[in-house]
């Protein structure tokens, strides 16, 4: 490996190895920061994108297998952290059927990937940010947590969950010189999406005003404003959905 720049900041992002966690750590490489990137199961894409990320750009980035709805897992993510200055909660995954269909293994899934991952991850890094009085987390949420999905009953609530836990995290935390928002996003063209066919892609997109699905890189520069942003902004979701909502 060659030799680094020294990075001043320390991004940690959840759920990284694809899509918008991936798009997201390479905006934050891009503007110096030191990585951490956790996945779950894709641990050779995660390598490669650190690796690739390491070269381009000059930053350390130290890829983690963890699955971050389990406490031992985040605990040990941790136990190698010695400073953060931000952190992004991004690992999610999604489930498309109706609710009675759903059994309790799988609510419990998603609930957990989705939202109990904000509970450990914020747990443990409050701690490393209120050493220095200054941080910030940002949740990568979605429109159905603000307005609800049909088919997507679990999904929209762990996101409603997330928002209203950044809501109330961000006064707790506002005294101590911590931010915490949240970006809910529309329709993103990640992988996620796969499971809808191209017509009713197209039915997506017809409704959408900016006539268009959002880029993964969009959501990363978004990400990066907000750990730039002024320290009042805070407590807030921020849609991105091309004015579809």
């Amino acid at each position: 490996m060659g030799q680094y720049n020294t990075p001043t900041k320390h991004a940690l992002i959840t759920g990284a190895s694809r899509g918008i966690g991936a798009a997201i750590a390479r905006c934050f490489a891009q503007d110096g920061y030191a990585l951490t990137l956790t996945c779950s199961q894709s641990m050779e894409a995660l390598s490669a994108l650190c690796a690739d990320l390491q070269n381009r750009f000059q930053v350390p980035c130290t890829p983690i297998q963890a699955d971050v709805s389990r406490e031992a897992d985040v605990a040990r993510l941790f136990a190698g952290l010695t400073d953060l200055d931000v952190l992004v909660n991004n690992a999610g995954i999604s489930y498309v059927g109706l609710l009675t269909d759903m059994t309790l293994d799988d609510w419990r899934r998603i609930l957990g990937v989705n939202l109990d991952s904000c509970f450990l991850t914020a747990r443990a890094a409050i701690p490393l940010m209120l050493r220095r009085q200054r941080g910030r987390i940002i949740n990568i949420s979605s429109v159905w947590g603000n307005v609800g999905a049909s088919t997507e009953v679990a999904y929209s609530a762990s996101k409603g969950g997330m928002n209203a836990f950044t809501q109330a995290l961000a006064k707790e935390l506002a005294p101590s010189g911590i931010q915490v928002n949240a970006i809910a996003c529309g329709v993103i063209d990640t992988s996620m999406n796969a499971c809808f066919s191209e017509d009713e892609r197209e039915a997506l997109r017809a409704e959408i005003p900016a006539d268009r699905f959002g880029r993964a890189e969009e959501v990363g520069q978004l990400a990066l404003q907000l750990a730039q942003a002024p320290d009042y902004l805070t407590g807030q979701i921020l849609t991105l959905d091309g004015g579809w909502t």
